[in-house]
Order: C-alpha cells, then sequence, then structure tokens
C-alpha cells in the first residue's frame, strides 16, 4: 500500500514540475503537440474536464479597447479566453452611445453568433455605424 501512495505521489511531483514552464502567449500548442501535465495527460483528463464542468468555467473577457478609425468612426475590439474545455457558442450584441449616454439607433444592434473553442482565445471586432458614437454596451447570453 505504501509503495502505491508513493508511485502516486512521485507521478503527482513529476506532473506539477512540467508547469512551471515559461512560453511565449502568442503562441498556442495544442493537445497532443505539447508536453504533458496533469491536466493535459489521457489517464488524468476526464477528471479535468469533469472539474471544468462542476466549476462552471466559460468565457472570460480579458481586454476590451476602443478607438478611432482612419474613418472617424469607433472600432470596439474585445479579446477573451475560453476557460472551459468545450466550444463555447454564445450570441452578443453591441449598442452604441452617445456623448448624453443613449443609445444611437441603427440596424447594427442584433444579436450576433460567435463561438470560442475550449481553452482557446477569442477575438471579436465591432465598427460603429456612426461617428456620433462614443462609448458602447455589449451584452451577451446563450446561443440556443
Amino acid at each position: 500500500m505504501k509503495t502505491i501512495t508513493n508511485i502516486l505521489l512521485f507521478a503527482i511531483v513529476l506532473a506539477f514540475a512540467g508547469c512551471n514552464e515559461q512560453q511565449d502567449s502568442r503562441i498556442h500548442l495544442g493537445e497532443g503537440v505539447k508536453s504533458d501535465n496533469l491536466i493535459d495527460n489521457v489517464v488524468t483528463r476526464p477528471v479535468a474536464y469533469a472539474f471544468s464542468v462542476l466549476a462552471g468555467e466559460g468565457i472570460d473577457i480579458e481586454k476590451a479597447v476602443m478607438k478611432r478609425n482612419a474613418t472617424g468612426l469607433l472600432e470596439l475590439h474585445v479579446n477573451g479566453f475560453n476557460r472551459s474545455y468545450d466550444v463555447r457558442r454564445f450570441r452578443y450584441k453591441v449598442e452604441w452611445l452617445d456623448a448624453d449616454g443613449l443609445v444611437l439607433q441603427n440596424r447594427t444592434s442584433v444579436w450576433m453568433r460567435t463561438s470560442a473553442a475550449g481553452k482557446s482565445p477569442f477575438a471579436i471586432k465591432v465598427i460603429a455605424p456612426r461617428q456620433e458614437a462614443v462609448n458602447f454596451r455589449m451584452n451577451t447570453k446563450k446561443w440556443e
């Protein structure tokens, strides 16, 4: 019994030893390409997937940047990351606001579909329909 415990402890230590690797964040190595770690190992992967579901992992927005393009229209760039192992499909709608905080009525404020692969970054880019836009409001909902 003690031998089995020692072997399991040694395996866990080895798995965590590979977790300290520094990698350029601009490069994404997919499953089956990078070295195994405790989460990507073929034996422990089902546990990691189950934990991901139980923990309710999903979409995180990491950064939203607005800037004016050459035509004077606002551009919204949203960068996010899907923390789940599953593909997350969702809808988003951007409403553009004027200087008074009122919604600029236009035909482009509709629900758009998008998806994010599991454990991967994603990006959304939206351009305001009119130059009067100075801010935005973005809503998301489940893609059904």
